[in-house]
Parts: C-alpha cells; sequence; structure tokens
C-alpha cells in the first residue's frame, strides 16, 4: 500500500471520516492540521510503497486520532501555537536589533529579559511536543502491528524509523531548553 493508503485506511479504522489525506510539497512536510484537519504527506510519502512511508503516514495519522480523541497534549500544543509564533517573530526583530547594536547599554537588560521569555516559550513549545509526538508514534505503531500492515520484520523498520523521527524532536527540544537557559543566565548575571 502507498502512504496515502495507509493513512485512508488507518482513518477508516478509527471511523474518522471528515478528515482528508492530501499530497503536500517538498521533502519532510508531513504533517497533519487540526485546523481544516487534513493529513498533507509530502509527495514520497505519498505515493512510496514503503514501510517507511506506511510509519509516516500511520503517525499523521495518529495525530488526527489525537484530535478525535480530545488528547490533552495536543489541545495544550494547539493552543501555544498563536503564542509560539509570535515569540519567534519577536526573537527574529530582537536579533536584528542586536546586530545593529540596538539595546547594548541602556535598556539591554530589558531587551534580554524579553528574549528570555520569549526563547522560555520556544522551550516550553518544544517539551509539550515531545509527548504529543510520542503518543502519535504510539498509536500509529500499534495499529501498524494489529492491522498487519506491517509485521515482523517490517514492523521493527517502521519502530526504527519513528523512533528516529522522535529523536529530531528530543534534538530540538533540548536545543530549545539550552538557549532558554543561556539567555536566562545571562540576563542574571548582567543584573549583577
Amino acid at each position: 500500500m502507498s502512504g496515502a493508503e495507509v493513512a485512508v485506511k488507518m482513518l477508516r479504522h478509527y471511523g474518522i471520516n471528515d478528515v482528508r489525506v492530501e499530497m503536500g510539497e517538498g521533502m519532510l512536510t508531513d504533517h497533519y492540521n487540526p485546523t481544516n484537519k487534513t493529513i498533507a504527506l509530502s509527495p514520497a510519502v505519498y505515493s512510496g510503497r514503503s514501510i517507511a512511508s506506511a510509519a509516516v503516514a500511520a503517525h499523521e495519522c495518529g495525530h488526527a486520532v489525537q484530535h478525535a480523541q480530545s488528547y490533552s497534549m495536543l489541545a495544550l500544543r494547539s493552543n501555544l501555537v498563536p503564542v509560539m509564533q509570535f515569540s519567534s517573530k519577536v526573537q527574529q526583530f530582537m536579533f536584528m536589533g542586536m546586530m545593529f547594536g540596538v539595546g547594548m547599554g541602556i535598556g539591554g537588560n530589558l531587551l534580554m529579559m524579553v528574549l528570555v521569555i520569549t526563547f522560555g516559550v520556544t522551550a516550553l513549545f518544544s517539551l509539550v511536543t515531545l509527548p504529543v509526538e510520542f503518543d502519535a508514534s504510539k498509536r500509529a505503531l500499534v495499529w501498524l502491528d494489529e492491522s498487519n500492515v506491517a509485521a515482523g520484520q517490517e514492523y521493527e523498520g517502521a519502530k526504527d524509523a519513528l523512533w528516529w523521527a522522535a529523536m529530531t524532536y528530543v534534538a530540538q527540544a533540548l536545543g530549545a531548553l539550552v538557549m532558554f537557559l543561556y539567555f536566562l543566565l545571562s540576563f542574571l548575571g548582567n543584573r549583577d
């Protein structure tokens, strides 16, 4: 089965009939959008007939299942998206200003405090994302096994693919936490 066929089959298994599966653009762009209830699969996953394509498609369906079952961490993550987007924009302007020397000296502590807050939001968002991603992978693996879409060595391949995909989120969370701590300690050090 192609990734698209796997996604449709998993959605039907859970009685989810209001989510569309469509081909997205680019590489590594697979995602579930709870706002318009679509699963966008990159062309390689959408048409791919590999166990990796099946695993990624099932993972994205795991997010649709989370949404349908009101998984609390997904709701929390969704509520943090606008705050995260705002923080990201503020960070961009702050760094541009710092490149041109704005905020050095007078007002520097205020700017540093803003960076601490915005990177705190980024770290929080990254940490909340971890259980959402791990849970979606867990749901995908259970379904792949129970539906016999992946068995034996194929199941192990799906498990391995999803594990390494999850590790990218762990690395992102650790990076966000390190940046937050860096700016927090810099801010606390500048106050003395």
